[in-house]
């Protein structure tokens, strides 16, 4: 299937509208807004971490308010159960049976809110949710509404009262994204709005309808053999090997690689970022601005890493910056 040049211009206005309304309420944040587009294009979960006030919420409320989806927000607490999150079954007396209650997590757009604040348990609820879209109560299984997105925050400086995300359910985040400070000229706009960006209104951009146009759209975009070649040696340069013991080896600050569904995101949003651009075709760059977001939270570093300060962000961008490029 070809794409033709309507519907890449079509993609690319609904795209800048979509910059447009959000940034009536969010001051700068290129990064995460273009990433929140990304992974709704792609049909993906995206975990935004930043420390508190810097619009984490109000970003994905926003979303929620230009693109006409069901929305739900739960608050992730120590003491929150499953059952808060997938629903219950409830007993009713009148008629002797059991009756399902549906939990907030049946929604178009989720936002988990310090999702870290949760237990395990908690957390293997919502696991089946982003992984297969669907929740079993009881002993039926339902379906979950199409599209469905996780939008979730976490706040990387607090730990007392948290826990760390296992990384089977990281693996289930298309993106992850840092939320960074504003720059001096961007708090200034934001105190301008004296603390009411969430009550300046937007206008509906998408819709599901919308978002499957511009999924096939992305579908239609294509790679080259190349670029997939150039995709798989980016991820599997990530990947330890027996060999990895010199000092200056990149996989010797690595414990764990990023898997197979890595390279299939990758791939995903480097045709997103072509949307972006009006493209019908994937570019190195394209996979390369992509490779952070997609790639730092599936990297599982070792001691070493941490004894020597180094990131996987750092990682991520001497693995680009050595490849070559096709």
């Amino acid at each position: 299937m070809e794409i033709t040049k309507t519907e890449l211009n079509e993609c690319s206005e609904y795209i800048n509208r979509c910059r447009s309304e959000v940034a009536k309420r969010v001051v700068g944040q290129k990064e995460v807004v273009d990433g929140i587009i990304t992974a709704l294009i792609a049909g993906g979960n995206v975990l935004l971490e930043g420390v508190p006030g810097l619009a984490k919420t109000l970003a994905v409320k926003t979303f929620a308010e230009i693109s006409g989806l069901e929305f739900k927000r739960i608050q992730f607490t120590p003491d929150l159960l499953p059952a808060d999150v997938t629903g219950t079954l409830i007993y009713e007396q009148n008629t002797g049976r059991f009756s399902v209650r549906k939990g907030p997590v049946f929604a178009n757009l989720v936002l988990a809110d310090e999702i870290n604040r949760a237990s395990a348990k908690v957390q293997s609820a919502l696991l089946e949710a982003m992984a297969e879209h669907q929740v079993t109560i009881g002993e039926t299984t339902y379906s979950l509404p199409d599209p469905f997105f996780v939008l979730a925050t976490q706040n990387p400086i607090e730990q007392e009262g948290t826990y760390n995300l296992p990384e089977a359910e990281l693996d289930r985040f298309l993106l992850k994204l840092k939320v960074s400070y504003p720059s001096p000229e961007e708090e200034l706009s934001v105190l301008k709005l004296n603390g009411k960006a969430d009550k300046i209104p937007v206008n509906r951009v998408f819709s599901a309808d919308i978002l499957n146009r511009c999924r096939n759209a992305m579908e239609a975009v294509t790679a080259d053999e190349k670029i997939l070649a150039y995709i798989v040696s980016i991820v599997n340069a990530t990947r330890p090997s027996p060999n990895s013991h010199h000092k200056d080896d990149i996989q010797h600050y690595i414990s764990f690689g990023a898997s197979p569904r890595a390279g299939i995101a990758l791939l995903k949003c480097a045709k997103v970022m072509a949307l972006f651009e009006g493209r019908s075709f994937v570019l190195p760059e394209d996979v390369q601005s992509a490779a952070p977001q997609v790639l730092r939270h599936r990297l599982v570093l070792n001691y070493e890493a941490a004894a020597d300060s180094v990131t996987s962000d750092a990682l991520i961008y001497k693995i680009v910056s050595i490849m070559p490029v096709p």
